[in-house]
């Protein structure tokens, strides 16, 4: 038998190629498992099934037994095919010998070699493509005809009798030729456009690789800046418990002398008490009175009876084991803490936690600085006088009304100024040009603030340009009657409000974060966790101040 006619009857006569699992149908015919299941899927819902190549019926879906023999001969005859052409595909007619196919026609289901395809019908209806064993796959299982149309409905293939007459009736159907042009074209056009999609997602890619970058630079760099922050604060500490522990010593020193030369006396004492204590017994084991009083009268009465008072009415030496100088707790604690405060402090300042001190020089007639210059209360009222943003024109009063706009009168006329805000604001007196710096806001007593940072540049007089410039940059709070906080951002005029998971107790307390070499304002709600709110990024082109906007209320800055 030539090897053509082996491969044949080896071949599945759905995919016309080496069986793959062979399963046999009632009827004795073989094909490979995934393709009659396939057919069989496709037969679903019609009624019967049947066989691909005898027709012959089911009224249930046939069982498909493996074909374990046959299985096994395509399995061994598998690498002679592989030697066999480039394709493994060869001319239906080459029967004598193998000759690699050219086409295969669709409607002969035959494949050709050049020899053949010469002579072959040029009929459109016998449509040629490159080789393929797929026959099965072009023909429509159910009127076994060539599936030379497309349904954009349902986005399948099918055959003239399914478009015109059968299920696909009525849907957007179309010669395959020119639903292929069609195809063509959309693909073409996505083809465009993906290089550009592709080159965004290159872009996106490197600026995610660089931000990676950056948070393991920023990592490391704050590894390296807490290793040596704490390897300082352990030196810091072992210096000051050496430093204690040699002042506890030297006082334990100073206070043990007096108090072994107080033991040293008293156990003289002792002693020559114990001599008297003995003369005495001697004296009271005498019988004869003449000699008793005899030697009484030689040694003196009254050397006993100074003895007896000094023992009797002396004051007690035991006042002196308690001296103003002793070791008491609070001298020892004391240095401690002062101790410990200085490490702390020296820590924050290594940190960049900055010592904020309100500038009164630049806070508003309406805001009252406390003492420390670390509170700045708002004291005026709901009448004011200022700049309006018109021009030339002087506001005589006005007043905050219900939707929290500003209600002006001048020369007679009445204007409403939207997101009007009087400069009741101050500065710090510190600047910052370098560096990194962190400062926390206790708003716990106020309504109404705005913190952030400034240029000194900024407009002072009027009307408030916090946050409305390109000057400054500014984190707004307003505290409800509910006990919660709304938070905003503002800067060159753009507001947005921050929204976050409600159900969370106010803390009332806002760190403020400076990075001015890296352009990076941020804004954190001190809670447990620590919650980021914000952040600002800028190239800052002069000195920057910290900046409070006080609307109603105090505002404190927390050492």
């Amino acid at each position: 038998m030539a090897a053509a006619d082996v491969i044949d009857e080896l071949s599945c006569s759905i995919c016309l190629i080496l069986y793959t699992d062979p399963v046999m149908l009632p009827c004795g015919h073989n094909f490979c498992q995934g393709c009659i299941e396939k057919v069989l899927d496709t037969q679903e819902g019609s009624g019967a099934y049947s066989c691909p190549e005898c027709r012959q019926e089911y009224e249930e879906r046939p069982a498909l037994p493996r074909n374990r023999t046959l299985g096994n001969i395509a399995e061994r005859f598998r690498p002679t095919e592989t030697q066999l052409g480039e394709t493994g595909i060869f001319c239906t007619y080459c029967v004598l010998s193998p000759v690699p196919a050219a086409k295969s026609c669709l409607l002969c289901e035959a494949s050709l070699c050049d020899t053949h395809l010469r002579g072959h019908s040029q009929s459109h209806k016998h449509i040629l493509t490159a080789p393929t064993r797929s026959f099965g796959e072009r023909k429509c299982p159910q009127h076994d005809e060539l599936l030379t149309y497309y349904c954009h409905g349902e986005s399948v293939c099918v055959c003239v009798y399914c478009a015109g007459f059968g299920q696909h009736k009525g849907h957007n159907v179309e010669p395959l030729k020119e639903a292929f042009e069609k195809m063509m074209i959309q693909l073409r056009q996505v083809l465009e456009k993906l290089p550009i999609k592709r080159e965004e997602t290159e872009g996106q890619i490197q600026r995610l690789q660089e931000r990676r970058r950056e948070v393991a630079e920023k990592a490391a760099g704050e590894t390296e800046r807490v290793t040596a922050l704490f390897r300082d604060i352990r030196e810091q500490l072992e210096a000051l418990e050496k430093r204690l522990l040699s002042d506890i010593s030297s006082q334990k020193e100073k206070l043990s002398l007096p108090l072994t030369n107080l033991i040293r006396e008293l156990e003289i004492k002792k002693e020559k008490l114990g001599e008297k204590m003995r003369h005495i017994e001697e004296l009271c084991n005498m019988a004869d009175p003449f000699s008793l009083l005899k030697k009484l009268e030689s040694e003196g009465a009254d050397v006993w009876e100074n003895d007896c008072r000094d023992i009797g009415g002396k004051e007690s030496d035991d006042g002196k084991l308690h001296d103003e100088n002793d070791l008491h707790e609070v001298l020892i604690m004391n240095p401690i803490y002062r101790g410990l405060g200085d490490i702390v402090t020296r820590a924050k300042r290594r940190l960049g936690n900055e010592s904020i001190i309100m500038d009164r020089n630049t806070a508003h007639k309406d805001l009252t600085i406390s003492t420390d210059a670390k509170s700045a209360s708002y004291s005026g009222s709901s009448v004011k006088q200022g700049y309006s943003s018109y021009p030339g024109s002087y506001i005589n009063q006005g007043y905050y009304n219900q939707s929290q706009t500003f209600q002006v009168y001048s020369a007679n006329q009445a204007y409403t100024v939207k997101n009007f805000q009087f400069q009741t604001q101050v500065l710090s007196t510190m600047c910052f040009h370098i560096g990194q710096h962190y400062w926390d806001v206790d708003y716990s007593k106020s309504e109404q603030l705005r913190v952030g940072v400034a240029y000194p540049s900024i407009e002072r007089g009027g009307y408030s340009n916090i946050g409305n410039d390109n000057k400054s940059w500014e984190l707004g709070i307003v505290q409800s009657s509910y006990n919660t906080s709304s938070f905003s951002v503002l800067h060159g005029g753009i507001e947005t409000s921050l929204s976050f998971p409600q159900g969370r107790s106010p803390i009332n307390q806002i760190r403020v974060y400076l990075d001015y070499e890296a352009g990076r304002l941020s804004f954190y709600e001190l809670s447990e966790p620590i919650r980021h709110l914000h952040t600002f990024t800028a190239t800052f082109t002069e000195p920057l101040h910290a900046l409070f906007w006080v609307g109603k209320g105090s505002v404190t800055v927390i050492d």
